[in-house]
């Protein structure tokens, strides 16, 4: 799948190398200007239509340039002429003598004005209330933003971060994509709503797990009968073929209260609803929204806001609504695998190619980086083997049963290790062992005392990825724990309690099979081992102070 979609990503970005480029490093048009076609002026012209030596000609600002000639431009060569043609080698004279009498014999009103790029004030949230007022350009894209962020408050990053679109008095979010201008997008905000800077692992999952997002029964294929799971996504991105999302939605009715169940199909030219049952000829389709100029939402609390009949609900709104909400399509889905299904479709169909150029563009600044990082030694789990130092040289330990008590009995001493140095460490009678039980609150995988929905609300914001998860305090045991992960988009508690044995204090989660001294202990062996749950910690939540 990944070779078809590298195929298809590299034909579209062959389509503009097969253009000819001029000598300042724009494509050259396929019908140019009259004015750049005629010979220089004769020697007799006006001194006016001259060009004086050492007179600098307008240059189009880049920006400019890049709404005119969008599609005639390459990103890897400037797109500013050379002020000075008759500077330039000899090989490049008559080029540059036919732009400087091209601009020469214009009016100095045609010419457009000249528009620097300015900069502006952007505040930005983070999940704990905190906000940053950050400087930006007016051309800045969501990714810089947050690579700025994360550069100032000193995170890592890990292409997760990103920024936030959030309406409170909408009760509608939506992530930015990488490559959206944020001025762009702030001029189409009210007053009320904000930026928040956030983390999303999900943002690309689906490039990588397209069978969890697109079940079976919710894809049609429009041109291929007998399509695979394997070129779903390359039949997204291609503009000549397209698959259809369907099934049942809950709609709510413009300007009412009520929601009604409908069939619902999703094409390239919008949102359509059956009128007759589950009909899908075109006299039985009503066109219920328009992708051109609409951003597709979450509903943060539809059922105390909208009466919404599930907690699974979008938002289809258009960029013009600020305030407004009688011109929001909002849906409802029965479960969250149905809503992600319908939220990454209507982003694919939106915008294509660009949503795999922005998946591509940190893959591909790792691969330029490669050679100058450390090199670090990658071992497979299928290459570990058991050994025994114990005689005057070292052995595999080839019998399974004489490997497995060799680890407990090596996981035993280095428990009862660290609970001496435990002992050792807390010295003090009033404060027994405090360092060892308080350690882990300084973790950033560690949310303190919140309750069970603020945890699952955190989980969903942060992506319904396999491994995503957060410790916090429980509620209904002062002295217990609870491990809150993310394993096939669904949400799983799992209770971590006290045990004692030898007369020490250890946690498990599995009725004392598996004892650990600390939570941090706890997490760091089940990111390594899978173990009871059901899968390893992968990704924790996490919560920065701006």
């Amino acid at each position: 799948m990944n070779a078809s979609l590298e195929s298809l990503y590299s034909a579209c970005s062959m389509q503009s190398d097969t253009v000819p480029l001029l000598q300042n490093g724009q494509h050259s048009r396929s019908q140019p200007p009259a004015q750049a076609a005629r010979p220089p002026p004769p020697p007799q012209a006006s001194p006016r239509q001259k060009v004086q030596r050492s007179q600098p000609v307008h240059i189009l600002a880049v920006r400019r340039l890049q709404d005119e000639d969008q599609h005639f431009r390459t990103s890897s060569l400037p797109a500013i002429p050379n002020p000075f043609p008759e500077l330039g080698g000899s090989g490049n004279n008559a080029t540059a003598a036919a732009a400087a009498s091209a601009s020469a014999s214009l009016p100095s009103a045609s010419l457009p004005a000249s528009q620097p790029v300015t900069k502006q004030d952007v505040k930005v949230f983070s999940e704990d209330g905190t906000s940053r007022v950050v400087e930006i350009l007016t051309d800045m894209t969501a990714r810089d933003l947050c690579q700025l962020l994360v550069y100032r408050s000193h995170c890592v990053d890990d292409n997760s971060w990103t920024l936030v679109e959030h309406h409170p008095h909408l009760g509608l979010e939506r992530c930015l994509e990488d490559h959206e201008v944020v001025v762009q997008v702030e001029s189409t905000m009210a007053s009320e709503s904000k930026f928040l800077f956030r983390k999303n692992y999900a943002k690309y999952e689906f490039f990588k797990n397209p069978t969890n997002f697109f079940p079976d029964q919710m894809v049609t294929w429009c041109q291929q009968p007998n399509g695979s799971q394997s070129q779903l996504l390359q039949n997204f991105l291609n503009s000549s073929s397209c698959p259809e999302i369907q099934g049942f939605l809950h709609v709510k009715e413009l300007g009412r209260k009520s929601w009604k169940k409908l069939y619902v199909c999703l094409r390239r030219s919008g949102l359509y609803c059956s009128t007759k049952g589950t009909s899908k000829e075109p006299r039985h389709l009503q066109l219920l929204a328009d992708l051109e100029e609409s951003n597709v939402f979450t509903l943060i609390s539809g059922k105390k806001q909208y009466s919404a009949p599930t907690d699974h609900g979008l938002c289809i709104k258009p960029n013009k609504v600020k305030t407004e909400t009688k011109e929001l399509r909002l849906l409802c889905a029965e479960d969250e695998q149905s809503r992600i299904c319908w939220m990454t479709a209507f982003r694919l169909l939106k915008y294509g190619m660009l949503l795999y150029q922005n998946y591509r563009i940190p893959q591909q600044r790792k691969a330029l980086l490669a050679p100058f990082a450390t090199p670090v030694r990658s071992v497979s789990e299928n290459s570990l083997v058991a050994m025994d130092f114990s005689g005057p040289s070292g052995r595999v330990i080839d019998n399974p049963a004489e490997a497995q008590s060799a680890a407990l009995e090596e996981g035993h001493a280095w428990r009862k290790r660290s609970t001496r140095m435990n002992i050792l460490s807390s010295q003090s009678p009033m404060h027994p062992n405090s360092f060892s039980t308080m350690i882990h609150r300084t973790q950033l995988w560690f949310h303190g005392r919140i309750s069970r929905e603020e945890s699952h609300r955190i989980i969903k914001q942060q992506g319904l990825v396999d491994g995503l998860f957060l410790l916090r305090d429980s509620q209904s045991n002062p002295k217990a724990f609870v491990l809150t992960l993310c394993h096939h988009q669904k949400i799983k508690n799992f209770q971590i309690l006290p045990c004692e044995e030898e007369g020490q204090t250890f946690l498990s989660l599995d009725d004392g099979n598996t004892k650990f001294s600390d939570l941090i202990q706890l997490v760091d062996f089940y990111q390594l081992n899978k173990g009871v749950l059901p899968c390893k910690l992968k990704h924790h939540c996490i919560r920065v102070a701006l």
